[in-house]
């Protein structure tokens, strides 16, 4: 395990509001115990729209940022019910997952992907970018192939590498409790950060995260895995005492 920063970003998906300000608070008196020289972490929770900009004001440290879910692929027109990006920022937020798995199942392909990540990048958005393979493409050996289409069909040199968080999430792991290998996982890390560095043209990797079951029982594995920056959290980041101990117990 390096000094370097890692990030915990919660994903909310549509729940939330009865866990509000409790989770403010847990946050805030944690995030004084993790304040350490050998603990630089960044913790983002990507909420419901409707309760971003009150969670902006509510909350009082620098280390904690508020994020967004999604949004749409084009800037304005007539989407019925539909979130821009600049309506995203315009609320307060500082980040935004593209790309997850169930939007992808709702309609999201790589075009529309990569059309929101450029409109998140105009508006100063820090990007989650998702990016994982179905359980019948691991088992015909296309992982790779699939990740390397969907990074290259979503980004290039014009996304700004130090303004997009690559999450790496296995769709066959995405509540099931299962989770690669931390043989598999190294494998695919060192293939992520290559490809992406190579797609971007950047000088230095961008940061590349798992998301996928992960828990307080099964972070600490993953720590043997230098190449991991960090860790997108779906049903566990929504419970004060889960999401703390995440963080916790990756440091054990």
């Amino acid at each position: 395990m390096t000094n370097k920063l890692m990030f915990f970003i919660g994903n909310w998906k549509m729940y939330g509001e009865n866990s509000l300000i409790r989770i403010i608070k847990a946050l805030h008196e944690a995030s004084i115990k993790f304040k350490n020289k050998n603990k630089k972490n960044k913790v983002v929770l990507c909420i419901p729209y409707t309760l971003i900009n009150f969670f902006v004001k509510k909350k009082k440290i620098k280390s904690i940022s508020i994020g967004a879910q999604n949004c749409h692929h084009e800037s304005l027109g007539p989407f019925t019910g539909s979130i821009s990006a600049k309506m995203v920022k315009d609320v307060g937020a500082e980040y935004i997952i593209i790309g997850h798995s169930e939007n992808r199942s709702d309609g999201d392909t790589n075009k529309k992907i990569k059309m929101k990540i450029k409109l998140a990048q105009e508006n100063k958005l820090n990007i989650i970018f998702c990016i994982g393979e179905t359980l019948n493409e691991k088992k015909t050996k296309k992982t790779f192939s699939v990740l390397k289409k969907q990074l290259s069909d979503s980004i290039d040199k014009s996304t700004n590498s130090k303004k997009i968080i690559i999450a790496y999430e296995p769709v066959w792991s995405i509540g099931t409790g299962r989770t690669p290998k931390s043989n598999e996982l190294k494998k695919i890390f060192l293939f992520l950060k290559n490809t992406s560095k190579k797609i971007l043209h950047a000088k230095s990797y961008p940061a590349i995260i798992y998301g996928g079951s992960v828990n307080d029982k099964n972070v600490s594995i993953f720590s043997s895995i230098s190449e991991i920056d960090g860790f997108l959290i779906g049903g566990a980041s929504l419970s004060v005492k889960k999401f703390i101990a995440i963080i916790k117990n990756y440091y054990k």
